[in-house]
């Protein structure tokens, strides 16, 4: 069997050393066929990296990583499409590498570094003349440059943990450098024969974004919905041998292991239309054949645990938007699920014009968020929610036992540290419950409101409808 990719993102590293690649060529020459100017949103973790990486390799000429390494394998889909004795300068930079700390100071770095590699002596001062002058003289004694930005937000999105004072200082200072590296390139479209930029989110109006109106956002674009990531039917062929080991290792038919894998990995969808698997998670799935939570875990969600609170919005889930919003990313203003769209907890389910269905694309990131959230808004180190609790909490709202259900969630409750109750008010409570009843798998609606008037929570099973009213530090006569 090939070897699984886990943390190898270059192309050269993948197709050399026998690790399997699925074949993402056919999006690879859409892209570089002509001339032109394009932007990708994905969440971390879904591939943006290699894609990059298999455009410079393409550039640069490198056939051999393009037609079949062993007999037993086939050409990849652009092999005999694209003519590599055209090869082009890349200047590639990536800002997860760079100490986006003293920002300017890295990129100057990289642009010294690109002036090495292609033997030009750059004399201007600042990121933004430097910057036109590696292009320009890149390209007068190599030809048209492409350039390759990936992880392009980095730099501000890296520190929106960090708030002074309801302004994120750190944020908006390498918003302003990064604003001076990006306005060189709508006057340097003559030096340039393709620029292709990634990233996570997309900063609009005054931001980053207002420099780079020419490139063409393909994020939402129906021909590019699945430039990375799998689709079920590359899943299938692609880890074969994979999906056997890992059927026979947890005992599982073939058919039922691969209904299991979609529930808990698949539905990420950018078009509301195909759905994918996040690689990252299906690559550690088949190396320790267990259901766990991979893709989630790699990076904690803290701003937006931050947001949620700032915002007292906790009721996420089959939430309507317009897509100008959705696009809309503006350190002045966050909008908690544009930024939860961008990030990849919540992802399309349906599209209607332009209004679209967002919910979390499935099982691993709605129950990690879940837990998440409970631990985030009530941190206690000493609770431990067991299957047990978890289970007859449940079995209590299934079976309409209320006495039950009260002493469960008043004993979850009161295990909270005296400074977080003392401090916290009526909305906290309110998403705390809100997680708490949706990681039962029970259906629950927050602020659900009618012409008759408006509930905190409504939690319904097959017999019953429970309607919640939170009321903080009041009685319940009081509350009624």
């Amino acid at each position: 069997m090939k070897n699984l990719p886990i943390g190898i993102q270059t192309f050269e590293g993948i197709r050399k050393d026998d690790f399997i690649y699925v074949d993402k060529t056919e999006f690879v020459y859409e892209i570089a066929r002509i001339k032109g100017s394009y932007f990708l949103s994905r969440p971390r973790r879904f591939g943006k990296s290699l894609f990059l990486n298999t455009l410079k390799s393409l550039f640069q000429g490198k056939k051999d990583l393009f037609v079949r390494r062993t007999p037993a394998e086939n050409d990849l889909w652009i092999a005999d499409k694209w003519d590599f004795s055209k090869i082009h300068p890349v200047i590639h930079f990536s800002f997860d590498k760079m100490d986006n700390r003293i920002l300017e100071k890295s990129i100057l770095w990289g642009i010294d570094n690109h002036a090495e590699l292609f033997n030009v002596v750059l004399r201007a001062d600042g990121v933004k003349n430097r910057f036109q002058e590696l292009l320009e003289k890149v390209s007068a004694k190599h030809g048209e440059v492409v350039l390759l930005v990936d992880e392009y937000d980095k730099p501000i999105i890296e520190f929106l943990e960090f708030e002074e004072n309801g302004i994120y200082t750190k944020a908006i200072e390498n918003q302003k450098t990064m604003k001076q590296f990006y306005s060189v390139l709508k006057a340097s479209e003559e030096y340039l024969r393709l620029t292709f930029i990634t990233g996570v989110s997309k900063f609009t109006k005054v931001s980053v974004f207002s420099d780079l109106n020419h490139l063409q956002d393909i994020t939402l674009d129906e021909d590019f919905a699945n430039i990375v990531g799998y689709t079920q039917e590359e899943l299938e062929n692609s880890f074969s041998e994979y999906i056997d080991k890992a059927a026979n290792s947890l005992k599982m038919d073939r058919l039922l292991l691969l209904k299991e894998m979609k529930i808990w990995y698949n539905g990420f969808s950018w078009d509301g239309k195909q759905t994918l698997y996040n690689s990252f998670g299906v690559l550690n799935f088949f190396s320790n054949r267990k259901f766990r939570n991979y893709w989630f875990s790699t990076g904690t969600p803290t701003f937006l645990l931050n947001q949620m609170k700032k915002q007292n919005i906790y009721d996420v889930e089959n939430t309507r938007i317009d897509i100008e919003s959705i696009e809309s990313y503006d350190i002045s203003n966050l909008n908690l699920i544009s930024l939860l769209f961008q990030t990849g907890y919540l992802t399309i389910k349906e599209m209607d014009g332009r209004i679209l269905l967002l919910d979390y694309p499935n099982q691993e990131v709605r129950e990690s968020m879940y837990r998440f959230m409970i631990d985030g808004l009530a941190p206690n180190p000493q609770r431990i929610y067991t299957i047990g609790t978890i289970d007859d909490l449940k079995k209590a709202f299934l079976t309409a036992n209320l006495t039950t259900v009260r002493s469960i969630v008043s004993s979850l409750l009161s295990d909270l540290p005296y400074e977080v109750y003392d401090k916290q008010s009526e909305g906290l409570y309110h998403g705390l419950l809100h997680f708490m009843f949706s990681l039962l798998g029970v259906y629950i609606k927050s602020e659900v409101h009618s012409a008759r008037g408006r509930a905190d929570s409504v939690v319904e099973t097959a017999t019953h409808v429970y309607i919640f009213e939170f009321k903080f530090n009041k009685t319940a006569a009081e509350a009624m």
